[in-house]
């Protein structure tokens, strides 16, 4: 096949077939903070030579890809004589007569060739690290070895900028840096290690603003309104929320929008602001509705319908509205994945607090039970284990005298509290 012999030399060296290598170019296209748009066809048309200079993007994803420039890849600007054909495999055979001469020379004295330039497949392999960070999360959900593992993840990306390295990579290793702290940052909320938490935030939070990456900011500024409400900072919480909502991706893209309005809802709330509160969730339904499909991190994977409806049934449980606030619940455990174990059981104890308040305490501990049946076989969130002690406050405020209360006690309140 004629067409670009020398991109065709390069794929069969790297083992790549026209899906792979797109699947790859869409990785550091991604990694640059583009969206990944290559397909087969878009390699196909590079391949036979229809394409023949592609998108500044492309051409620089393709350069870390392989390794080399543009020309090496046999792509030219318009104007410019294409380079003759050539036999891919006649070129392979070349170049491994060629490395086989080099290697028969004499020796000469070994050098220290380690890399000392940091780059975009640096950048992409620390990433991986944070989605396997996640996974562990959503398993076991906040704990000390999470905290460990993530700032050593952050420590790795700061320690590269002693490197050689472009100002884009350098700001991207600070995004990076950025999002391993606030997912220790994230941890420490889960397991209600609240002064840890603090000094991730404030940490992270000068990465994300060294890094200029409005992800990274948004998500700090995400766990800050989080950790506010677990402080009872309130108006801190409702400005963490908004801050959240001025950053650039919130505007760009209507699911970290939607995301955004859901907090400052949630934190409205606290205030015992009614309508700023159901203003907002309204806001977050609107633009959740707008929200494609397009790739983002792997942190944000867990929002989406179901988590706003879970967040609206907390915003209705503190406004009081007990009974939308069931409903609520109802509808974020009909569409929560069952791999999100500890999310759906902090709904379901949401959903029991909202069955207590409105007289019916059976079903309400009954409901409690599915939530020790979800987390069995590991340790209780520090989160999870305050949201159960607050059950149990409005158990014994509402319905102390009652054998379902004590019985209730007598089961539980020992596994809950020992954790």
């Amino acid at each position: 096949m004629e067409g670009n012999s020398r991109l065709q030399a390069h794929m069969i060296e790297h083992a790549f077939k026209q899906g792979s290598l797109a699947e790859r170019v869409n990785e550091e296209l991604m990694a640059a903070g583009y969206r990944g748009t290559v397909g087969d066809r878009t390699v196909r048309n590079w391949v036979t030579g229809k394409s023949r200079w592609p998108h500044q993007r492309r051409r620089d994803a393709l350069t870390a890809v392989f390794g080399c420039t543009p020309a090496c890849l046999g792509f030219y600007p318009p104007g410019m004589a294409a380079p003759p054909y050539e036999d891919p495999e006649v070129m392979l055979r070349r170049r491994f007569c060629t490395a086989a001469f080099a290697l028969a020379a004499p020796a000469l004295p070994a050098v220290d060739t380690r890399p000392t330039a940091v780059g975009t497949s640096d950048v992409i392999r620390l990433r991986g690290g944070l989605d396997r960070l996640t996974l562990l999360d959503q398993k076991q959900g906040g704990h000390a070895a999470l905290e460990r593992a993530a700032l050593a993840g952050a420590a790795e990306a700061i320690g590269m900028q002693d490197r050689s390295a472009s100002q884009t990579i350098r700001q991207r290793l600070f995004g990076v840096a950025a999002a391993y702290t606030t997912a220790a940052a994230w941890s420490c909320i889960d397991a209600r290690r609240l002064d840890h938490a603090e000094q991730h935030v404030n940490e992270a939070l000068r990465l994300a603003g060294l890094s200029q990456d409005s992800v990274a900011l948004m998500r700090v500024w995400n766990s800050t309104s989080i950790l506010a409400h677990q402080l009872g900072r309130h108006a801190e919480s409702v400005a963490a929320a908004q801050a959240a909502q001025s950053c650039t991706i919130t505007r760009r893209d209507p699911l970290f929008g939607s995301l955004a309005h859901a907090r400052a809802a949630v934190a409205h709330a606290d205030q015992g602001d009614r309508q700023a509160a159901i203003r907002s969730i309204g806001y977050a339904e609107e633009a959740l509705e707008r929200a494609d499909t397009r790739p983002r991190p792997a942190w944000v994977a867990f929002y989406g319908p179901a988590e706003l409806y879970a967040l609206t049934g907390i915003v209705r449980r503190r406004l009081g509205q007990h009974a939308e606030a069931e409903t609520a619940s109802h509808h974020a455990l009909a569409m929560l994945p069952a791999t999100y174990r500890r999310n759906r059981a902090m709904t379901v104890v949401d959903l029991a607090v909202a069955q207590l308040h409105q007289g019916d305490v059976e079903q309400a501990c009954a409901t409690t039970e599915i939530a020790f049946t979800l987390m069995s076989g590991g340790p209780l969130p520090g989160r999870l284990r305050v949201l159960l002690g607050d059950f149990y406050r409005d158990l014994l405020t509402l319905a102390s005298t009652t054998t379902v209360a004590r019985e209730w006690a007598d089961r539980y309140r020992s596994e809950w509290s020992s954790a």
